[in-house]
């Protein structure tokens, strides 16, 4: 049986580094949350500050993380718990992104919706402001979201 209970973003991206499967752990949050059985920490979640200055409306925020040692449901349970958070906190949205290889089971289980099958992508490096390489997925993502 899982539990929720919060974690520290160090506890997070420790777990991050050992599950994530092409990400880095995250530089920072609003908040984290972690899944537990039998006193063993299964997964957990990292919401931030949108990514996209776009969606930087003081009323949104992001999932930056998600990671699961595949415990079955951790992932559902993260991203619900995710949005009851924020909700109560005062949020009115709540975003994460997916690779279009993904299919979003845990997403829907959890009453998220796609809203957008090609959103962001592309590299940070330009000519007049060189970037080191990108070490992540650099094409299109899907944009998952819940709200009031």
């Amino acid at each position: 049986m899982l539990t929720l209970h919060p974690v520290t973003l160090k506890q997070a991206n420790s777990f991050v580094q050992a599950h994530h499967r092409h990400h880095r752990p995250a530089r920072g949050c609003k908040f984290c949350l972690g899944v537990s059985a039998d006193g063993e920490l299964r997964g957990v979640a990292v919401v931030a500050r949108p990514v996209s200055r776009m969606l930087d409306d003081g009323l949104t925020a992001e999932v930056v993380r998600v990671a699961t040692d595949g415990a079955r449901n951790a992932c559902s349970m993260l991203l619900g718990a995710a949005w009851r958070a924020c909700k109560a906190m005062g949020y009115h949205r709540l975003v994460t992104y997916t690779l279009p290889e993904e299919g979003g089971a845990s997403l829907r289980g959890a009453g998220w919706r796609l809203v957008d099958s090609k959103a962001g992508g592309g590299e940070w490096s330009r000519a007049g402001r060189p970037r080191q390489l990108d070490a992540f997925p650099t094409c299109h993502k899907q944009r998952w979201q819940v709200s009031r």
